[in-house]
């Protein structure tokens, strides 16, 4: 039977696209405390079945496909502008296709603007009740309010009219900013992304006898299986190590490991491998908020995740993907490394700053052991031990030299220099992971 909280979700999702929600109305129809109601709201907006925004409320939205994230919907322009919605507030949930500045004669915008369009235009009355018409929503910048007539053709036609009291310019900046943003995060695996669903696992009852475990086992070829109770909560996880010496007919409950490692759907695939690596388990249990377990997955569903992910174009770019891309490899010595510093990887005094710094040297030690070694590491320690402020426009040489390989782990010195002068010296532990 369903509990509550999911009762909550599950009546959310059925709530029509652009619906108000608010805890006291959903403990009320639901006859639940309000403090359950408000735990499942919020657990909602993780899900992106709703969003709140300010001076407006909690509205249930559209749940945005991935491929489809870099479409900004008008609820998150309100907070991205810390706007106020003046009308037409049961149309925020819409996705918004491109944004126009209205700096031109009205004739000449409206030429520019269509239906799912945001134009962006001061205190033209004009240019908001043309741009409702052809289907467009509108940002008000600089404070300015709209007529009468606009919020009532905002509310008729379903589409925001949003004040802010940023100027034209700044608003652009600022959702061009929020539309690189949610390319940057489109690029970034999830665990929901490679997640073997809790209907394709293979699993465990803890009333199960040890015999149903070796059946499994040689059925599937899987060393490890989560273990869950009849309310389908995780309750534990068992291998291969937890059943030797025990007989078929004892219980699963007696020899699994209690309370096992788990990670959400939200958990990026970088962090949940590192987390794998350190605790050296093969196979990681997914579960929501309340225990109940919403999958598995595998080292190896990690690994390949990741190797994938490598060679996928990047559409927008982080300020590691920039310092990658300024590092050169000499003709001389194809284990050193080049780095000009820019202004933008520098902090307030002009030198260059210790996170550009430390990404520089992560990346030279990478590099180096790719070449003595073809999988994939983790950077496990860093020792900084010796270094000088880098000035702006200098070139770096960037220098390791690996001091130990082995099968499980690897030791890199690094050597910094600007014009032939040690700049910096640090030392760096790897985990390798294994295929």
């Amino acid at each position: 039977m369903a509990t509550k909280h999911e009762q909550i979700l599950e009546y959310i999702e059925t709530l029509p696209v652009g619906e108000k929600i608010s805890v006291r109305r959903i403990a009320k129809d639901l006859q639940v405390s309000e403090g359950t109601a408000y735990r499942a709201i919020k657990e909602a907006e993780t899900q992106r079945l709703v969003s709140t925004i300010e001076r407006v409320g909690t509205i249930r939205i559209e749940r945005k496909k991935k491929e489809n994230i870099e479409r900004l919907t008008y609820a998150e322009i309100v907070n991205i502008v810390d706007g106020q919605v003046l009308g037409g507030k049961a149309g925020l949930h819409k996705s918004l296709t491109k944004f126009v500045i209205g700096a031109m004669q009205l004739e000449d915008m409206m030429r520019y603007t269509e239906a799912g369009n945001l134009l962006i235009v001061g205190n033209r009355f004009k240019a908001h009740e043309y741009a409702l018409q052809a289907g467009a929503a509108v940002l008000v910048t600089g404070g300015f309010d709209a007529s009468d007539t606009v919020k009532r053709l905002a509310d008729e036609y379903e589409l925001p009219v949003i004040s802010t009291s940023y100027d034209t310019f700044t608003v652009a900046t600022m959702i061009n900013r929020a539309i690189y943003d949610q390319l940057i995060k489109k690029e970034i695996l999830l665990i929901e992304d490679i997640l073997i669903p809790f209907e394709n696992t293979h699993l465990l009852y803890e009333k199960d006898p040890i015999s149903r475990y070796r059946e499994l086992n040689k059925e599937t070829t899987h060393g490890g299986f989560p273990v869950i109770d009849d309310s389908s909560k995780l309750v534990g996880i068992i291998t291969s190590r937890d059943v030797i010496g025990h007989s078929d007919e004892e219980t699963i409950e007696k020899v699994m490991t209690k309370d096992p490692i788990t990670v959400s759907l939200q958990t990026s695939v970088a962090a949940a491998g590192h987390r794998m690596i350190w605790e050296g388990i093969d196979l990681l249990p997914v579960s929501d908020d309340h225990g109940k377990l919403k999958g598995v997955i595998s080292r190896q569903d990690v690994l390949k995740a990741i190797q994938t992910a490598q060679r996928q174009p990047q559409q927008g770019e982080t300020i590691d993907d920039i310092i990658k891309s300024q590092l050169r490899i000499p003709q001389a010595d194809k284990l050193t490394l080049e780095f000009k510093v820019t202004p933008q990887m520098t902090n307030a005094y002009g030198s260059v700053s210790y996170g550009a710094y430390t990404t520089i040297l992560v990346e030279a030690a990478t590099a180096a052991l790719k070449t003595k070694n073809r999988r994939e590491s983790a950077l496990e320690n860093m020792t900084i031990y010796y270094l000088n402020p880098v000035q702006l426009d200098s070139t770096l040489h960037i220098k390791p030299l690996i001091l130990h390989i082995s099968r499980k782990s690897a030791k890199v010195d690094v050597e910094v220099l600007s014009d032939h002068k040690i700049v910096g010296k640090a030392l760096l532990t790897f985990q390798l992971l294994d295929r």
